[in-house]
Protein backbone atom coordinates (compact mmCIF):
# COMPACT_ATOMS: atom_id res chain seq x y z
CA UNK A 1 0.00 0.00 0.00
CA UNK A 2 1.53 3.28 -1.41
CA UNK A 3 1.12 6.16 1.09
CA UNK A 4 -1.61 7.75 -0.94
CA UNK A 5 -3.95 4.51 -0.45
CA UNK A 6 -3.71 4.25 3.32
CA UNK A 7 -6.87 6.28 5.18
CA UNK A 8 -6.08 9.96 6.16
CA UNK A 9 -9.23 10.75 7.08
CA UNK A 10 -12.88 9.66 7.81
CA UNK A 11 -16.16 10.96 7.77
CA UNK A 12 -19.61 9.95 8.76
CA UNK A 13 -22.35 8.91 6.81
CA UNK A 14 -25.99 7.95 7.03
CA UNK A 15 -26.11 4.44 5.83
CA UNK A 16 -22.50 3.41 6.79
CA UNK A 17 -21.68 5.29 9.49
CA UNK A 18 -18.09 5.77 8.90
CA UNK A 19 -16.70 5.94 5.60
CA UNK A 20 -12.63 6.05 5.91
CA UNK A 21 -11.09 8.22 2.95
CA UNK A 22 -7.38 7.78 1.67
CA UNK A 23 -4.90 11.04 0.26
CA UNK A 24 -5.73 10.17 -3.25
CA UNK A 25 -9.70 10.29 -2.67
CA UNK A 26 -9.69 13.58 -0.44
CA UNK A 27 -7.57 15.13 -3.53
CA UNK A 28 -10.26 14.04 -5.64
CA UNK A 29 -13.29 14.97 -3.59
CA UNK A 30 -11.56 18.61 -2.71
CA UNK A 31 -11.80 19.78 -6.44
CA UNK A 32 -14.14 22.61 -7.23
CA UNK A 33 -15.82 19.80 -10.28
CA UNK A 34 -16.25 17.07 -7.08
CA UNK A 35 -17.55 19.70 -5.05
CA UNK A 36 -20.41 21.20 -7.62
CA UNK A 37 -22.05 17.66 -6.36
CA UNK A 38 -22.87 19.05 -2.32
CA UNK A 39 -24.87 21.03 -4.32
CA UNK A 40 -27.17 19.46 -6.41
CA UNK A 41 -29.63 17.14 -4.38
CA UNK A 42 -29.87 13.45 -5.28
CA UNK A 43 -33.49 12.91 -5.63
CA UNK A 44 -34.10 16.91 -6.74
CA UNK A 45 -37.88 17.89 -6.34
CA UNK A 46 -38.66 14.85 -4.29
CA UNK A 47 -37.97 16.90 -1.21
CA UNK A 48 -40.55 18.65 -2.45
CA UNK A 49 -43.24 16.11 -1.04
CA UNK A 50 -40.49 14.10 1.63
CA UNK A 51 -38.48 17.15 2.94
CA UNK A 52 -35.72 15.19 4.41
CA UNK A 53 -35.17 14.15 0.99
CA UNK A 54 -32.18 16.38 0.79
CA UNK A 55 -29.21 14.56 0.63
CA UNK A 56 -26.87 15.27 -2.43
CA UNK A 57 -25.24 13.58 -5.24
CA UNK A 58 -21.25 13.92 -2.87
CA UNK A 59 -23.00 12.18 -0.25
CA UNK A 60 -24.38 9.22 -3.19
CA UNK A 61 -20.96 9.43 -4.64
CA UNK A 62 -19.07 8.50 -1.31
CA UNK A 63 -21.40 5.56 -0.70
CA UNK A 64 -20.66 4.04 -4.08
CA UNK A 65 -17.11 4.33 -3.27
CA UNK A 66 -17.66 2.46 0.03
CA UNK A 67 -19.15 -0.21 -1.37
CA UNK A 68 -17.07 -0.59 -4.55
CA UNK A 69 -14.12 -0.69 -1.79
CA UNK A 70 -16.44 -3.64 -0.22
CA UNK A 71 -16.86 -5.72 -3.50
CA UNK A 72 -13.92 -5.41 -4.94
CA UNK A 73 -12.12 -6.62 -1.40
CA UNK A 74 -14.22 -9.90 -1.92
CA UNK A 75 -13.50 -10.42 -5.34
CA UNK A 76 -10.18 -9.99 -4.76
CA UNK A 77 -9.80 -12.24 -1.76
CA UNK A 78 -11.69 -15.23 -3.52
CA UNK A 79 -10.55 -14.45 -7.34
CA UNK A 80 -7.17 -12.65 -6.91
CA UNK A 81 -6.05 -13.43 -10.13
CA UNK A 82 -8.51 -10.65 -11.92
CA UNK A 83 -8.29 -7.62 -10.64
CA UNK A 84 -4.78 -6.05 -10.38
CA UNK A 85 -3.74 -3.05 -7.92
CA UNK A 86 -4.24 -0.64 -11.01
CA UNK A 87 -7.46 -1.81 -12.11
CA UNK A 88 -9.11 -1.63 -8.13
CA UNK A 89 -7.64 2.02 -8.08
CA UNK A 90 -9.30 2.49 -11.93
CA UNK A 91 -12.60 1.07 -10.51
CA UNK A 92 -12.70 3.12 -6.67
CA UNK A 93 -12.08 6.52 -8.62
CA UNK A 94 -14.66 5.78 -11.52
CA UNK A 95 -17.56 4.88 -8.49
CA UNK A 96 -16.46 8.29 -6.83
CA UNK A 97 -16.41 9.83 -10.09
CA UNK A 98 -19.64 7.74 -11.68
CA UNK A 99 -21.64 11.02 -11.03
CA UNK A 100 -19.03 14.14 -11.51
CA UNK A 101 -21.16 14.82 -15.05
CA UNK A 102 -24.59 15.05 -13.39
CA UNK A 103 -26.89 17.57 -14.27
CA UNK A 104 -28.99 19.28 -11.63
CA UNK A 105 -32.27 18.03 -10.68
CA UNK A 106 -31.94 14.49 -10.82
CA UNK A 107 -32.85 13.27 -14.56
CA UNK A 108 -35.38 15.36 -16.34
CA UNK A 109 -32.82 17.84 -18.05
CA UNK A 110 -30.60 15.15 -20.25
CA UNK A 111 -33.96 13.35 -21.16
CA UNK A 112 -34.00 16.55 -23.73
CA UNK A 113 -31.51 14.69 -25.66
CA UNK A 114 -29.42 16.12 -28.21
CA UNK A 115 -27.75 18.73 -27.85
CA UNK A 116 -28.21 17.98 -24.17
CA UNK A 117 -25.69 14.88 -23.63
CA UNK A 118 -25.90 11.96 -21.41
CA UNK A 119 -24.39 12.94 -17.97
CA UNK A 120 -21.50 9.86 -18.44
CA UNK A 121 -20.56 11.63 -21.66
CA UNK A 122 -20.89 14.64 -19.17
CA UNK A 123 -18.36 13.24 -16.90
CA UNK A 124 -16.09 11.28 -19.61
CA UNK A 125 -15.06 15.23 -20.56
CA UNK A 126 -14.52 16.15 -16.80
CA UNK A 127 -12.69 13.31 -15.94
CA UNK A 128 -9.75 13.62 -19.20
CA UNK A 129 -10.11 17.27 -19.70
CA UNK A 130 -10.34 19.26 -16.00
CA UNK A 131 -8.49 19.42 -12.85
CA UNK A 132 -10.12 15.88 -12.25
CA UNK A 133 -7.34 14.72 -14.86
CA UNK A 134 -4.08 15.99 -13.59
CA UNK A 135 -5.53 14.61 -9.69
CA UNK A 136 -6.25 10.99 -11.01
CA UNK A 137 -2.43 11.18 -12.94
CA UNK A 138 -0.36 12.53 -9.92
CA UNK A 139 -2.50 11.04 -6.86
CA UNK A 140 -3.74 8.07 -7.88
CA UNK A 141 -1.19 6.53 -10.46
CA UNK A 142 -4.13 6.14 -13.34
CA UNK A 143 -5.11 7.03 -16.64
CA UNK A 144 -7.87 9.37 -16.61
CA UNK A 145 -9.16 7.48 -19.73
CA UNK A 146 -9.49 4.45 -18.08
CA UNK A 147 -11.51 5.90 -15.44
CA UNK A 148 -14.00 7.14 -17.70
CA UNK A 149 -14.27 4.44 -20.08
CA UNK A 150 -15.73 2.79 -17.01
CA UNK A 151 -18.25 5.39 -16.61
CA UNK A 152 -18.79 5.63 -20.49
CA UNK A 153 -17.64 3.36 -22.33
CA UNK A 154 -16.02 3.63 -25.60
CA UNK A 155 -15.39 -0.10 -27.62
CA UNK A 156 -14.30 -3.24 -25.65
CA UNK A 157 -13.30 -3.24 -22.59
CA UNK A 158 -10.25 -5.61 -21.39
CA UNK A 159 -11.85 -8.85 -19.24
CA UNK A 160 -10.64 -7.45 -16.02
CA UNK A 161 -12.33 -3.60 -16.68
CA UNK A 162 -15.45 -5.34 -18.07
CA UNK A 163 -15.46 -6.94 -14.78
CA UNK A 164 -15.50 -3.75 -12.49
CA UNK A 165 -17.95 -2.04 -15.22
CA UNK A 166 -20.60 -4.10 -14.56
CA UNK A 167 -20.08 -3.49 -10.26
CA UNK A 168 -20.56 0.19 -11.40
CA UNK A 169 -23.46 -0.21 -14.16
CA UNK A 170 -25.18 -3.78 -14.24
CA UNK A 171 -28.00 -6.10 -12.94
CA UNK A 172 -26.03 -5.93 -10.00
CA UNK A 173 -23.93 -2.82 -9.43
CA UNK A 174 -23.23 -0.66 -6.55
CA UNK A 175 -24.66 2.38 -7.33
CA UNK A 176 -28.18 0.86 -7.06
CA UNK A 177 -27.07 -0.75 -3.76
CA UNK A 178 -26.45 2.90 -2.49
CA UNK A 179 -29.09 4.77 -3.86
CA UNK A 180 -32.14 3.02 -3.64
CA UNK A 181 -31.77 2.12 0.66
CA UNK A 182 -30.06 5.71 0.78
CA UNK A 183 -33.30 7.21 -1.20
CA UNK A 184 -35.44 5.36 1.03
CA UNK A 185 -33.64 6.45 3.98
CA UNK A 186 -34.08 10.15 3.46
CA UNK A 187 -37.81 9.72 2.75
CA UNK A 188 -38.30 8.18 5.76
CA UNK A 189 -40.16 5.23 3.63
CA UNK A 190 -39.97 1.83 4.47
CA UNK A 191 -39.11 0.61 1.27
CA UNK A 192 -35.80 0.15 -0.93
CA UNK A 193 -34.30 -2.38 2.11
CA UNK A 194 -31.63 -4.61 0.78
CA UNK A 195 -29.50 -7.30 2.45
CA UNK A 196 -26.08 -5.09 0.93
CA UNK A 197 -23.50 -6.80 3.65
CA UNK A 198 -24.47 -10.12 2.39
CA UNK A 199 -24.83 -9.71 -1.39
CA UNK A 200 -21.14 -7.97 -1.56
CA UNK A 201 -19.92 -10.76 0.58
CA UNK A 202 -21.55 -12.98 -2.16
CA UNK A 203 -19.93 -11.75 -5.28
CA UNK A 204 -17.31 -14.21 -7.13
CA UNK A 205 -16.07 -14.39 -10.08
CA UNK A 206 -16.66 -17.23 -13.02
CA UNK A 207 -15.75 -18.29 -16.70
CA UNK A 208 -20.06 -17.73 -17.85
CA UNK A 209 -19.99 -19.30 -21.31
CA UNK A 210 -15.78 -18.57 -21.92
CA UNK A 211 -16.43 -15.05 -20.49
CA UNK A 212 -15.36 -13.79 -17.03
CA UNK A 213 -18.50 -12.36 -15.01
CA UNK A 214 -19.18 -11.26 -11.35
CA UNK A 215 -22.05 -13.91 -10.39
CA UNK A 216 -23.50 -14.81 -6.56
CA UNK A 217 -23.44 -17.23 -4.64
CA UNK A 218 -25.96 -19.43 -3.28
CA UNK A 219 -26.25 -16.73 -0.64
CA UNK A 220 -27.02 -14.01 -2.83
CA UNK A 221 -30.02 -15.37 -4.02
CA UNK A 222 -32.55 -13.74 -1.83
CA UNK A 223 -30.69 -10.68 -1.21
CA UNK A 224 -30.38 -9.79 -5.47
CA UNK A 225 -34.49 -10.52 -5.09
CA UNK A 226 -34.49 -8.08 -2.60
CA UNK A 227 -32.57 -5.40 -4.55
CA UNK A 228 -34.95 -6.14 -7.57
CA UNK A 229 -37.81 -5.59 -4.81
CA UNK A 230 -36.28 -2.02 -3.46
CA UNK A 231 -36.07 -0.72 -6.71
CA UNK A 232 -39.78 -1.54 -7.76
CA UNK A 233 -41.16 -0.08 -4.83
CA UNK A 234 -39.28 3.08 -4.70
CA UNK A 235 -40.07 3.92 -8.20
CA UNK A 236 -43.74 2.45 -7.82
CA UNK A 237 -44.15 5.16 -4.57
CA UNK A 238 -41.17 7.57 -4.62
CA UNK A 239 -39.51 8.09 -8.35
CA UNK A 240 -42.87 7.75 -9.80
CA UNK A 241 -44.74 9.86 -7.49
CA UNK A 242 -47.54 12.47 -9.09
CA UNK A 243 -45.74 15.52 -7.89
CA UNK A 244 -42.38 14.19 -8.37
CA UNK A 245 -43.07 13.66 -11.90
CA UNK A 246 -44.80 17.49 -12.35
CA UNK A 247 -42.10 19.50 -11.32
CA UNK A 248 -39.52 17.50 -13.79
CA UNK A 249 -42.03 18.18 -16.46
CA UNK A 250 -42.04 21.78 -15.67
CA UNK A 251 -38.63 22.38 -15.19
CA UNK A 252 -37.56 20.26 -18.69
CA UNK A 253 -40.28 22.44 -20.39
CA UNK A 254 -38.12 25.29 -18.62
CA UNK A 255 -35.17 24.48 -19.73
CA UNK A 256 -36.29 23.05 -23.43
CA UNK A 257 -37.80 26.62 -24.15
CA UNK A 258 -34.80 28.69 -22.79
CA UNK A 259 -32.60 26.45 -25.49
CA UNK A 260 -34.77 26.83 -28.20
CA UNK A 261 -34.34 30.52 -28.40
CA UNK A 262 -30.77 30.28 -27.44
CA UNK A 263 -30.62 31.78 -24.10
CA UNK A 264 -29.04 28.91 -22.45
CA UNK A 265 -26.78 26.53 -23.93
CA UNK A 266 -26.81 22.83 -23.38
CA UNK A 267 -22.38 23.20 -22.46
CA UNK A 268 -23.35 25.59 -19.98
CA UNK A 269 -26.21 23.43 -18.29
CA UNK A 270 -23.50 20.96 -16.71
CA UNK A 271 -21.64 23.90 -14.46
CA UNK A 272 -24.79 24.79 -13.05
CA UNK A 273 -26.19 23.66 -9.06
CA UNK A 274 -29.52 23.22 -8.15
CA UNK A 275 -29.94 26.74 -7.00
CA UNK A 276 -27.28 28.22 -9.64
CA UNK A 277 -29.42 27.04 -12.55
CA UNK A 278 -33.00 28.05 -11.20
CA UNK A 279 -31.59 31.54 -10.55
CA UNK A 280 -30.04 31.56 -14.44
CA UNK A 281 -33.64 30.49 -15.31
CA UNK A 282 -35.18 33.14 -13.58
CA UNK A 283 -32.99 36.18 -15.73
CA UNK A 284 -35.00 38.97 -17.39
CA UNK A 285 -33.45 37.39 -20.93
CA UNK A 286 -34.91 34.03 -20.35
CA UNK A 287 -38.58 33.34 -22.15
CA UNK A 288 -41.84 33.98 -20.53
CA UNK A 289 -42.96 30.58 -20.30
CA UNK A 290 -39.27 29.46 -18.69
CA UNK A 291 -39.06 32.59 -15.93
CA UNK A 292 -43.23 31.36 -14.75
CA UNK A 293 -42.52 27.52 -14.43
CA UNK A 294 -39.38 28.43 -12.17
CA UNK A 295 -41.05 30.80 -10.31
CA UNK A 296 -43.48 28.14 -9.45
CA UNK A 297 -40.85 25.50 -9.01
CA UNK A 298 -39.25 27.62 -6.49
CA UNK A 299 -42.40 28.39 -4.59
CA UNK A 300 -43.60 24.85 -4.56
CA UNK A 301 -46.94 25.70 -7.11
CA UNK A 302 -46.29 22.72 -8.80
CA UNK A 303 -49.01 21.64 -11.79
CA UNK A 304 -51.40 18.86 -11.06
CA UNK A 305 -52.39 15.68 -11.89
CA UNK A 306 -55.70 16.49 -14.57
CA UNK A 307 -55.59 13.31 -16.29
CA UNK A 308 -53.75 9.50 -15.81
CA UNK A 309 -52.99 7.20 -18.42
CA UNK A 310 -52.20 3.78 -18.29
CA UNK A 311 -51.46 0.67 -20.32
CA UNK A 312 -55.22 -0.67 -19.92
CA UNK A 313 -55.71 2.20 -22.69
CA UNK A 314 -53.42 1.08 -24.73
CA UNK A 315 -53.98 2.93 -28.17
CA UNK A 316 -53.32 6.70 -26.38
CA UNK A 317 -50.52 5.19 -24.10
CA UNK A 318 -48.71 3.78 -26.84
CA UNK A 319 -48.62 7.24 -28.73
CA UNK A 320 -47.76 9.31 -25.81
CA UNK A 321 -44.94 6.93 -24.41
CA UNK A 322 -44.03 7.05 -28.22
CA UNK A 323 -43.32 11.08 -27.48
CA UNK A 324 -40.40 10.16 -24.39
CA UNK A 325 -37.48 10.24 -26.72
CA UNK A 326 -39.06 13.13 -29.13
CA UNK A 327 -38.87 16.04 -26.71
CA UNK A 328 -39.76 18.72 -29.92
CA UNK A 329 -42.73 16.22 -30.33
CA UNK A 330 -43.90 16.33 -27.24
CA UNK A 331 -43.44 20.41 -26.58
CA UNK A 332 -45.53 20.68 -30.23
CA UNK A 333 -48.65 18.47 -28.64
CA UNK A 334 -48.60 20.65 -25.49
CA UNK A 335 -49.19 23.79 -27.84
CA UNK A 336 -51.55 21.76 -29.71
CA UNK A 337 -53.12 20.59 -26.15
CA UNK A 338 -53.17 23.98 -24.90
CA UNK A 339 -54.58 25.70 -28.11
CA UNK A 340 -57.56 23.21 -28.04
CA UNK A 341 -58.36 23.55 -24.37
CA UNK A 342 -58.32 27.92 -25.05
CA UNK A 343 -61.05 27.39 -27.87
CA UNK A 344 -63.16 25.25 -25.87
CA UNK A 345 -62.97 27.90 -22.83
CA UNK A 346 -62.88 30.88 -24.61
CA UNK A 347 -59.73 32.26 -22.54
CA UNK A 348 -56.38 32.20 -23.04
CA UNK A 349 -54.10 29.14 -22.09
CA UNK A 350 -50.63 29.34 -22.05
CA UNK A 351 -48.89 26.69 -23.62
CA UNK A 352 -46.73 26.00 -20.69
CA UNK A 353 -50.04 25.25 -18.67
CA UNK A 354 -50.33 22.16 -19.86
CA UNK A 355 -47.53 19.86 -19.90
CA UNK A 356 -46.79 15.77 -20.30
CA UNK A 357 -44.96 14.17 -17.83
CA UNK A 358 -43.85 10.81 -19.46
CA UNK A 359 -41.65 8.33 -17.23
CA UNK A 360 -38.50 6.94 -18.60
CA UNK A 361 -39.55 3.52 -19.62
CA UNK A 362 -37.17 1.48 -17.44
CA UNK A 363 -35.37 -1.66 -18.22
CA UNK A 364 -35.51 -4.13 -15.47
CA UNK A 365 -32.76 -6.53 -15.94
CA UNK A 366 -31.89 -9.63 -14.13
CA UNK A 367 -28.77 -11.01 -15.87
CA UNK A 368 -27.30 -12.60 -12.66
CA UNK A 369 -25.72 -15.87 -12.48
CA UNK A 370 -25.93 -18.05 -9.47
CA UNK A 371 -22.38 -20.51 -8.13
CA UNK A 372 -23.43 -23.45 -6.63
CA UNK A 373 -20.66 -25.20 -4.36
CA UNK A 374 -23.57 -28.13 -3.63
CA UNK A 375 -26.33 -27.84 -6.07
CA UNK A 376 -29.56 -29.27 -5.28
CA UNK A 377 -30.32 -31.87 -7.56
CA UNK A 378 -32.27 -30.58 -10.70
CA UNK A 379 -29.72 -27.12 -10.37
CA UNK A 380 -26.52 -27.02 -12.26
CA UNK A 381 -23.42 -25.74 -10.79
CA UNK A 382 -23.34 -22.50 -12.60
CA UNK A 383 -27.17 -21.33 -13.38
CA UNK A 384 -29.14 -17.73 -14.57
CA UNK A 385 -30.23 -16.09 -11.75
CA UNK A 386 -33.91 -16.44 -13.54
CA UNK A 387 -33.88 -20.13 -13.49
CA UNK A 388 -33.04 -20.54 -9.57
CA UNK A 389 -36.13 -18.49 -8.67
CA UNK A 390 -38.46 -18.75 -11.96
CA UNK A 391 -38.72 -15.33 -12.75
CA UNK A 392 -37.76 -13.17 -16.14
CA UNK A 393 -37.41 -9.97 -16.88
CA UNK A 394 -40.80 -10.47 -18.65
CA UNK A 395 -42.43 -11.03 -15.20
CA UNK A 396 -40.51 -7.72 -13.68
CA UNK A 397 -41.45 -5.88 -17.01
CA UNK A 398 -45.44 -6.07 -16.61
CA UNK A 399 -44.86 -4.26 -12.91
CA UNK A 400 -43.65 -1.11 -15.05
CA UNK A 401 -46.27 -1.71 -17.57
CA UNK A 402 -49.15 -1.81 -15.08
CA UNK A 403 -47.76 1.38 -12.86
CA UNK A 404 -45.87 3.28 -14.92
CA UNK A 405 -48.76 6.21 -15.50
CA UNK A 406 -48.61 9.16 -18.37
CA UNK A 407 -49.75 12.41 -16.94
CA UNK A 408 -51.39 15.35 -18.53
CA UNK A 409 -50.72 18.01 -15.85
CA UNK A 410 -51.88 21.09 -15.82
CA UNK A 411 -52.06 24.55 -13.55
CA UNK A 412 -54.39 24.37 -10.68
CA UNK A 413 -57.00 26.53 -12.53
CA UNK A 414 -57.13 24.19 -15.61
CA UNK A 415 -57.17 21.09 -13.70
CA UNK A 416 -60.92 20.00 -13.77
CA UNK A 417 -61.69 21.61 -17.44
CA UNK A 418 -58.63 19.52 -18.85
CA UNK A 419 -60.22 16.20 -16.72
CA UNK A 420 -63.88 17.16 -17.96
CA UNK A 421 -62.91 17.08 -21.31
CA UNK A 422 -59.84 15.15 -22.09
CA UNK A 423 -61.42 13.10 -24.82
CA UNK A 424 -61.57 16.13 -26.84
CA UNK A 425 -58.42 17.42 -26.46
CA UNK A 426 -56.97 13.67 -26.51
CA UNK A 427 -58.53 11.20 -29.03
CA UNK A 428 -58.15 12.80 -31.84
CA UNK A 429 -54.44 12.03 -31.76
CA UNK A 430 -55.70 8.40 -32.46
CA UNK A 431 -57.50 9.46 -35.88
Amino acid sequence: MTCNERYVTVVRDSLYDRIPLTRAEVALISTPTFQRLDRIQQLGFVSKIWPGAKHTRYEHSLGVLHLMRQALATLRRHDAGWIDDETRRTALAAALLHDVGHYPFSHAIEELGRPVLPHEEVGRQLIERSELAEVLEREWAVEPRRVADLIAPRGALAAAYRLVRGLLSGALDVDKLDYLPRDARHCNVPYGGVDTPRLLDALRVADVHGVPRVVVTAKGVSPLHSLINARQEMFDNVYWHHANRAAMAMLQRAVQDALLVGAITAEELPRHDDASLLARLSEPGMPESTRQLVLRLRDRVLHKRALEVSARAPDLYRYLSSLYGRPAARRELEGVLAQRLSDLLGEPVADWEVLLAIPKPEKWSTDVWVLFERPPLGFQPLMPWQDVVGLTDADFARFEEHRRLIRVVTTARLREAVARHWPRLLLPLLQ
